[in-house]
This record gives C-alpha cells, structure tokens and sequence, in this order.
C-alpha cells in the first residue's frame, strides 16, 4: 500500500523506520530504542563524517565512563537545576548501599572537568579539544518518539577549554562551522540560532542551536554548540599558570549533536511515498545492482552483475548485487526504495549484450544508460546530481516553511498551519512566555548572525522591539 509521508507524516515515519530496519521502537522500557542494522550503518556513518572532522580541527578521541559520581554533577548550581528532574540514580550493587550515589551520563561537563583539572597545568597545555561519541541518559517526561526524543539516545559531544572567553568564542564559531559542514553533507537545511537566556544549556553563557524543518510543523533540534565561560571553571577550580606565572581561570565550551535527531531529519527532508531517500554520503550502499533474468540467460546476467559490482568496487563506490532468487525484480525494486538506496542499477539481456547498465536514480527515478567503461563516472555523476537535489529541495522547503506574522492573530494562524514564524520582539522573558501560553508554540531563538533587524513593536506588548524571533512548535 502505498504511503501518504505529507498527509500522515507519522503514520509513514512509523512504518519506514520500521520497514527500512532503522530503529525499533518495542524494546520492553519505554523511551529506549535498538537500532536495527541499516539505521546504525547510517549512525556511523553520520558519526564517522563528525569525528574526521572534530578530528581534523585538533579534537582527541576519548572515551569517558558512563557513570558521574553525586559529588561532582553537584558542583555547578545551574547545572544541578536543570538536570536533577531527568536523572538515572544508581543506588545499589547488588544488595549492597553505594557509599555515594551515582548518575548515568545527562551529558558529561561535570565527568570531565576533574580529568581537565588534573590535566591542565599551564598556558602549554591550552587549548584542549575532546570529543566522544557515546549514549546519554534523561528520563523524558514529555511523550517519548523513536529518534526524536527518547531516554537513551546517541551523540556525540564535545569539550573544548581554553586560556580566555575570546579564545573560548572564536572555538564557538569553530563548533558551529564543524556542525554546518556536516548537516550540509547530509543535504539539511537549517536555522541557526542563539537561544532565548531563558532556555539556554544550563550553566552556559549563551547557546547556539540548528533547528530545521519537520513536515509535521514541529522543529527538530539536531545540534547545539555553548559558550560556558567560566562558570564550570570557576565550579571546578579549573586553573592554568599564564606565561608569567599568574593563576588563570580556564574558558570552556561544548557542543552536542544527537545522531538520532540527524537520521529523524535526514528521513524527514529526503524521503518520499516510497520511503528513504539517503544521501551518498551515509548510503550504505550506494548503488544496489539488480539483475533481470531471462529463461536462458540466469546465468550470463548474474556474471555480468558481478562484473558491473566489480567496476564499481574498484572505483570505491559502495554497491551490492541483489542476486536473492526468491524475490522477483519488482519486489527488489520495493525494498530497495525503501531502503532509499540512491541508485539502481540494472542488469538483463540486453545490458549484457550491449556491454551497458541501466541506471535509475532514487530521487527522480529518471533512467540513463551507461557502458561498462564508462560507469564509474557516470555513477560518480549521477550521485552529485541527486546530491545537489536533495540538498536544494531541503532549503527550498525551508524558505517556503518560514513566514512573518505581524500580530498574534496572523501568529496564531500561521503557527495552525504549521508554519515557522517570524516575529518581532522586545527580548522580554514575559512576552515569550505570552507567546507560548497563546499559540501552543514557543520562542525558539533569534537568528545567530544577526542578519535581520525587528521592523516593528513587539508582538506581544507593542513596546520597542530589539529581535527578530523565530516561533515554531517543537519535539
């Protein structure tokens, strides 16, 4: 039966990501998913773009325990308030009473800055620059979704610590750039903003988002980058001898990207009524091979399926030969849809007769011919177009997704339609809050480069408006 992604968005994601062996979402614990076989070669893959890169721009790999110890998450007060509620306590070993309490991982600021302590001495040892890709754990009171918002979920994180607040900035911008890179891979669009004081990582000084489109209307934060200052610093006496010998307070910051929210939004963008539609980038397979025999022919189409596989290899795509005799052609056709491989390419008769292959791309389904020689740059081709595509039908839908509103009845209206707003506003907590009691949406943030100026009074009490805000339901 055919699927319906834009007027049952949930009804389709449920299915593809079950069908497509993304995640499963029946483990017996509520808010804790497995992820199935082709969604976590997807994970690594996304993870794996992220590490080169935290990699290439100076940050070690490390890989911290799962457990804090009470004594440190207590350290820094605004951090403590705004994780206590969604904490894992481990209390017992056995039978046996825990000297102290200890806590699975929210995020890991307060896991790391006692090794930052013991291994920043001096002004020589700054900057420091980690990173981890592991599983956090908060206990969710809003209503759990697989990849969107669960209790157990995959990212990666980043801690980076420095000699002063302007180093610490410039490293923000670094955050920020390093997480552009990868959502542009993956062919996301985005909005980057720095979130309201009121909602930001607690015990930052400020914080940056990416936010993008849902096709539910909702807003799917798939990254944030936190300038902290020096408030874990000063929590941790994470001190370094400047160059003449004084005592100096470390800057930090870290960032965050939630795999999960990643593949939520790769499928949300990208895919269609037939199911996925992958980006080369993290395509487990690139280019599945289908061959279409004929009574008489089985055994010459196979031969040259593998040879066509062969070519490929050899030019470092990532392909596979579908040569599972139990299936018939069309139901290959289906799964691999599904699986949103990005180009099919098949295999009968005629191809091995003419020494050619027909190719059919996922996003268009458009059919081409190559020769076996020139195959590998065709396929190298064909890739960067869907590439290109995806990525410019995902900004495509942004832009038309954000709209202005003027008043809160045009506010109200726009937020019913699922749209994301535009408003202007004062910078007063009071007016967000107004907001979000009014229209079932919430201040998300105001544009991080500042590119935009308020072109009127506030939205909520017609005083002077300083910020171009961004209003939008969310996970």
């Amino acid at each position: 039966m055919m699927m319906r992604k834009d007027e049952d968005f949930t009804g389709w994601f449920d299915r593809v990501i079950l069908e497509a062996q993304i995640v499963d979402d029946r483990y017996p614990v509520k808010g804790f998913t497995v992820y199935m076989g082709w969604g976590y070669r997807i994970a690594r893959a996304i993870a794996r773009i992220l590490e080169e890169r935290l990699e290439e721009e100076g940050h070690q790999p490390v890989q911290f325990p799962v457990v804090i110890p009470e004594d440190a998450f207590m350290r820094e007060a605004e951090h403590i308030e705004g994780f206590a509620a969604s904490v894992f306590w481990i209390t017992h070993a056995g039978d046996t009473r825990l000297d102290r309490r200890l806590l699975l991982r929210p995020t890991s600021e307060t896991a790391i800055y006692p090794l930052f302590k013991l291994w920043i001495r001096s002004h020589a040892d700054l900057p420091l620059r980690i990173h981890q890709t592991c599983n956090v754990y908060r206990y969710e009171t809003k209503a759990t979704r697989p990849l969107y918002r669960g209790r157990e979920f995959l990212w990666n994180e980043a801690h980076t610590a420095h000699r002063d607040y302007e180093d610490a900035e410039r490293q923000v911008r670094k955050g920020v750039e390093i997480y552009r890179y990868v959502y542009d891979r993956l062919g996301l669009s985005y909005l980057i903003l720095r979130r309201p004081d009121f909602d930001k990582f607690a015990g930052a000084d400020y914080s940056v988002a990416f936010d993008t489109w849902n096709p539910d209307g909702k807003v799917n934060q798939i990254g944030t980058v936190h300038q902290l200052g020096e408030n874990f610093a000063k929590a941790f006496e994470l001190e370094y001898e400047d160059e003449y010998g004084r005592r100096r307070l470390a800057s930090t910051t870290c960032y965050g990207m939630g795999i999960g929210r990643v593949i939520a939004a790769v499928i949300a963008h990208h895919g269609d009524d037939h199911g996925l539609v992958l980006p080369p980038a993290v395509a487990p397979i690139q280019v599945i091979i289908i061959p279409i025999p004929f009574k008489g022919y089985e055994e010459s189409v196979k031969r040259y399926a593998r040879e066509v596989e062969a070519a490929l290899k050899e030019g470092g795509i990532r392909v596979a030969v579908d040569d599972d005799d139990r299936l018939r052609p069309g139901e290959k056709y289906y799964k691999w849809e599904m699986y949103g491989v990005p180009l099919r390419a098949e295999v009968g008769p005629s191809e091995v007769n003419e020494r050619t292959v027909t190719l059919v791309r996922r996003d268009t389904f458009e059919r081409s011919k190559a020769t076996l020689e020139e195959l590998k740059e065709r396929v190298e081709d064909l890739l960067e177009r869907l590439y290109q595509n995806l990525k410019d039908r995902s900004w495509n839908r942004l832009e038309k997704e954000v709209v202005w509103a003027e008043n809160l009845d045009e506010l109200k209206a726009q937020i019913e339609e699922r749209r994301i707003v535009k408003v202007n506003w004062c910078g007063d907590p009071h007016c967000a809050f107004r907001i979000k009691d009014e229209v079932a949406g919430e201040v998300r943030g105001t544009p991080w480069d500042g590119g935009e100026e308020a072109k009127g009074p506030c939205i909520i009490c017609g005083g002077e408006a300083r910020y171009v805000a961004i209003v939008a339901r969310t996970f």
